[in-house]
C-alpha cells in the first residue's frame, strides 16, 4: 500500500513538465526522422551522384586530422604542465585555455590575413629579410589549413579534461611506477595515459562534435562537408528534403562518435582504492629541458591565441572609428540581450529537470532528463533544419486559419531562435546547475518539506539561494556559447537580422576582414570570462 502511494506521488506536475520539455527539445530529431520517409527532393539525385562522396571523404578527413592533432596538443601540454616545473608553468595553466574564446571562423580569416601577401608576415619577409615567397606558399585555404585552424582552436577541450584527469590521479601511482624502475615518461604511457583514457576520449569526442558543427571555417576555406552541403541544399537549391537527408547522414556521424567514445570505455571504471588522494609531485628537470618546455608552450600559445589576437587588435585600431557607431552599439546590445535571455531560459529549464529528479526517485526520469540534454551533441545546422520545417508547416496552417494575415507567425522570429538555442545549449547550463544541486545535497530540501513547505516554495526559499553561484555560472557559459554560435543563427535569424557572430562572418566573407575585427574582438573578450572560471575550478582540485 505504501509503495503504491509513492508511485502515484512520483507522477506529479514536475514529472509531466519534464516530459513536456523532452518532447519540445526532441522536435528537431523527430522532424529529421519522420521526413526521411518522404520522397527525396529534386536536387537529391544531383547531390547523390556528384557531391555525396566528396562530403563523406572531406568530413572524414577533417574529423581524423582534428582528432589526431587535438589529442597530441591537448594531452601533451596537459602532461607537461601538470607534471613538470618550468618557467611560466602557472601562467600556461590558463593561457593554453584562451583559444577556446576564439570561434573557429574568426581564427580562420585572421590567419588568412596574417599570412596574406599584404599581411604582417610576408611584409616582414619582403621588407626586412628581402625574401619573397611564392603566392601559394602560405595558402591555408584548403583541407590542411582547416585542420590546422580547428585543431589550434579546439585542443583546449582535450587540454582541460586531460589536465583535470592527471590532477586527480594519486601520487601513489607515481611512486609505485618509480619503485618498478619507470621514469616519468614511461609512467605517462604505462600508467597515467591508460587511467586518463576515458576522459581524453571524451575531450577528443567533444572536439569532433565541434568539427561537425562548424560552418564558418569550412565555408571560408572551401572544404565541402555535410554542414556546407546542408546550407547549399537549403539556401542555394531551395530543397528542404535534401537538406534533411544530409542532416540525417550528419547525425550518423554524431552517433558513431558517441558510440566509439562509449565503446572505448567498455563499461570500465577507473577508481582509486587509496583512501587519501595525494597530489602529484612535479619534477624539477635540468635547465635546458625547463627552457625547452617553456619554449614549446610559448610557441603553442602564440600560434593558437597570441598572434591572431594581436592581429585582431591591430585591425580594430585601424577601423574602430569607422565601425563604432550607434548601429554597432545596438548590434552588441541585441546580441548580448539574445544570449542573456537564452541563458536565463536554459537555467530555468535545467532547474525544472533537476528538481524533478530530487522530488521523484523514479529511475526512468533520469533517462528523460539525460535525453533532454543531448542537443549539444547535435550540429547546429541539423537543429536549425529540424526546427525550421515544423514551424514553416505551423505558419502555413495559421495563415490558412487567419486568411487576412500573410506574415509568418513564428518562422524568422527571435522566439524560434531562442527555442533553438535552448535545444542546442541545454547541456551547457544543465551541468553547472547539476553540480550545484549535488553540493547542496537533498537533506536541505527534505528539511524544508518536513517543515510544511510545498515543493515550489522549498525550491524558491531553500534550494535556489544555495545554488545561486551555479546559476550565474550556467548563464555565463550559455551566454558565451550563444554569442559565438554561427550556423544555427544563420539559418533561423529574421531577415536582415545580425548578431556579432553573423556580422563578423558576413564582413569577412565580403573581404572586409579588418572591419569584422571589431565584432570579433567583443566575442573574444567576452569568451575569456568563463575560461578564467574553468581554470579556477580545476585549480581547486589541485590542492
Amino acid at each position: 500500500m505504501k509503495i503504491e502511494k509513492r508511485k502515484i506521488y512520483w507522477w506529479n506536475s514536475w514529472s509531466w513538465t519534464s516530459i513536456a520539455i523532452l518532447l519540445l527539445v526532441s522536435i528537431p530529431l523527430l522532424t529529421i526522422v519522420f521526413n526521411l520517409f518522404t520522397k527525396p527532393g529534386e536536387s537529391w539525385s544531383h547531390l547523390y551522384k556528384n557531391l555525396l562522396a566528396g562530403y563523406f571523404l572531406e568530413t572524414f578527413l577533417l574529423l581524423l586530422g582534428v582528432a589526431f592533432f587535438t589529442f597530441v596538443l591537448g594531452v601533451g601540454t596537459a602532461w607537461i604542465v601538470t607534471n613538470f616545473n618550468f618557467p611560466g608553468r602557472k601562467y600556461f595553466e590558463w593561457l593554453l585555455i584562451l583559444p577556446l574564446s576564439f570561434p573557429g571562423y574568426i581564427m580562420a580569416y585572421t590567419y588568412v590575413g596574417v599570412l596574406d601577401f599584404t599581411g604582417p608576415l610576408q611584409s616582414f619577409l619582403r621588407n626586412t629579410l628581402q625574401i619573397s615567397l611564392d603566392g601559394g606558399a602560405l595558402d591555408i585555404m584548403n583541407m590542411p589549413g582547416a585542420i590546422f585552424i580547428l585543431s589550434i582552436t579546439l585542443f583546449p577541450y582535450v587540454f582541460l579534461i586531460s589536465r583535470a584527469s592527471f590532477l586527480q590521479q594519486s601520487r601513489t601511482y607515481q611512486e609505485a611506477a618509480a619503485i618498478l624502475g619507470k621514469d616519468r615518461w614511461q609512467t605517462f604511457f604505462k600508467v597515467a595515459l591508460p587511467l586518463a583514457r576515458p576522459a581524453i576520449a571524451g575531450g577528443v569526442a567533444l572536439a569532433c562534435m565541434e568539427v561537425l558543427n562548424d560552418y564558418g571555417v569550412v565555408k571560408y576555406f572551401g572544404v565541402n562537408t555535410f554542414t556546407t552541403g546542408i546550407f547549399r541544399a537549403w539556401f542555394s537549391l531551395g530543397d528542404a528534403t535534401s537538406a534533411i537527408y544530409l542532416a540525417a547522414i550528419l547525425l550518423v556521424f554524431v552517433f558513431i562518435i558517441l558510440y566509439l567514445e562509449s565503446w572505448q570505455r567498455g563499461g570500465k571504471r577507473y577508481s582509486s582504492e587509496v583512501t587519501i588522494n595525494r597530489p602529484l609531485l612535479r619534477v624539477d628537470t635540468s635547465l635546458p629541458i625547463k627552457l625547452t618546455f617553456s619554449l614549446i608552450m610559448t610557441v603553442i600559445f602564440l600560434v593558437s591565441f597570441g598572434i591572431p589576437f594581436l592581429q585582431i587588435l591591430n585591425w580594430t585600431s585601424m577601423t574602430y572609428e569607422a565601425i563604432l557607431s550607434s548601429d554597432f552599439v545596438y548590434l552588441v546590445l541585441r546580441s548580448f540581450g539574445l544570449a542573456l535571455i537564452s541563458g536565463v531560459v536554459i537555467v530555468i529549464v535545467s532547474i525544472i529537470l533537476l528538481y524533478t529528479l530530487r522530488l521523484n526517485p523514479f529511475y526512468k526520469l533520469k533517462y528523460i532528463v539525460k535525453i533532454s540534454t543531448l542537443g549539444y551533441a547535435i550540429p547546429g545546422a541539423v537543429i536549425a533544419v529540424g526546427i525550421m520545417i515544423p514551424f514553416l508547416w505551423l505558419d502555413k496552417w495559421l495563415i490558412g486559419l487567419f486568411e487576412s494575415r500573410t506574415q509568418l507567425f513564428f518562422t524568422g522570429t527571435l522566439f524560434v531562435m531562442t527555442y533553438a538555442y535552448v535545444v542546442r545549449f541545454l547541456a551547457v547550463g544543465y551541468n553547472p546547475i547539476e553540480s550545484g544541486f549535488q553540493k547542496v545535497g537533498i537533506q536541505v530540501n527534505e528539511a524544508g518539506r518536513l517543515l510544511g513547505a510545498g515543493s515550489l516554495k522549498t525550491l524558491w526559499k531553500v534550494d535556489l539561494p544555495l545554488i545561486k553561484s551555479s546559476m550565474i555560472s550556467a548563464v555565463l557559459l550559455v551566454f558565451v556559447d550563444v554569442l559565438k554560435e554561427l550556423p544555427l543563427t544563420l539559418i533561423l535569424r529574421p531577415f536582415n537580422f545580425h548578431t556579432l557572430a553573423t556580422k563578423a562572418f558576413d564582413l569577412a566573407t565580403n573581404e572586409m576582414i579588418a572591419e569584422s575585427a571589431n565584432a570579433a574582438l567583443v566575442i573574444i573578450l567576452t569568451g575569456i570570462f568563463p575560461i578564467i572560471f574553468l581554470n579556477r575550478l580545476i585549480r581547486k582540485r589541485e590542492f
